[in-house]
Parts: C-alpha cells; structure tokens; sequence
C-alpha cells in the first residue's frame, strides 16, 4: 500500500472517530444519554468505524483521485430526550464538523509556525490531518441527508419537514455516488484555497 494512502487512511480514522465522539458527547450535554449507553463515547476505533465507510470509500476515492473521504457509524442519539430538542439537535449535528475545523486549525498553526523545525514526514502528515478534516467539515456540511448540514438545516424548519429528511435519507448512497464523480470537481479547488489559507 502506497504510504501516502497508508497515512492517509489513518489520519481519517482519527478523524471521523474525534467526529463522531463530538457528536456523542454533546448529545450527552444536551440530556440524551443514548450514546453514552452504547459505549461511543470513546476514542477506541473499534466503537466507531465502519467497514464500508471508514476503509473501502476512502481508498476506491484515493485510488481514482477523488480525494479522501468516508464516514464512521453514525452516533446514535434520541431527540425526545434532550432539554430542548431544536438546539440539542443543532448542537448535537454542528459537533462533528467544528471537531474536525479545531483539528485543521491546530495542524495548520504547527505547519504555518514550526514548519521549519519539524521532520519532513511529520509535516506531511500534518498536511494529510488539515486536508483530509477540511475535507470531512467541508463534506458534513452539506445540507444532504443524512449528513449533518441537512441536520443543521431541518433544525431551522417545523417537525413537519422531518417527514420529508426521513425519506431522503434513504437514498444515501445515491447522493455519494452524486457527490463522489460530480460534485467533487466544484468543491475540491474550494477544499485546496481553505487548507492553502490556513497553513
């Protein structure tokens, strides 16, 4: 395996399991103890991945130079039990993307500041860690279900539109598909000016 992929696949799990984590946590802030229950406020790996998500997306995505992108499983949370459920379900959905910008802002600041004083492989992976969590917020944000900018989004309509996030989170995969070959294009020079500006 190509040692770019390698650390490219490592750093994504690390990322989407700090991602999903934000998610659990904050649920718990808000008075659900849902992922607490289901033992995924950890940072064991095993909790969190998912085979399909977290290890073949990226490396088919890598390989035809997609960029790098997958998804760990996803936190389950009841919004019946949080305090109030509009902002726990904002809260809760907004965690996993600002997770992975603190985790880009921190690596870019030791790129952009100790560069110099640093191994060369380490800074490569620093590189690989903001690419690939730019990539992750970036991608969370979209206002698609299920990912979290559409989360974000319906938190903002009546209860009445959930019917309608309901249905089109079953045609998950069709959006990433869409995504994957279509809206790549648009989005990656974007991906590279942020990451570009950050470091």
């Amino acid at each position: 395996m190509d040692s770019n992929l390698f650390i490219g696949i490592i750093v994504l799990v690390m990322s989407v399991v700090i991602h999903e984590l934000s998610h659990g946590y904050v649920a718990t802030i808000w008075g659900d103890m849902t992922p607490r229950l289901q033992g995924r406020l950890t940072l064991n790996p095993i909790k969190h991945l998912d085979l399909m998500g977290s290890f073949i997306v990226p490396v088919i995505t890598m390989t035809l130079g997609a960029g790098i992108f997958g998804w760990a499983k996803p936190v389950v949370i009841n919004p019946h039990n949080f305090r109030d459920r509009r902002w726990g379900e904002f809260w809760t959905a907004i965690a996993g993307p600002i997770s992975n910008i603190l985790i880009a802002v921190l690596f870019a600041m030791i790129l952009r500041f100790f560069a110099d004083s640093l191994p060369k492989t380490f800074n490569l992976f620093s590189l690989i860690v903001v690419y690939t969590n730019i990539t992750l917020a970036i991608f969370n944000l979209m206002p698609i279900p299920p990912l979290d900018g559409s989360k974000i989004l319906f938190t903002l309509f009546p209860k009445v539109f959930d019917r309608i996030r309901d249905k089109l989170e079953r045609y998950f995969f069709v959006f990433l598909f869409i995504f994957a070959f279509f809206l790549w294009n648009f989005l990656s020079p974007i991906i590279n000016k942020v990451v570009l500006w950050l470091i």
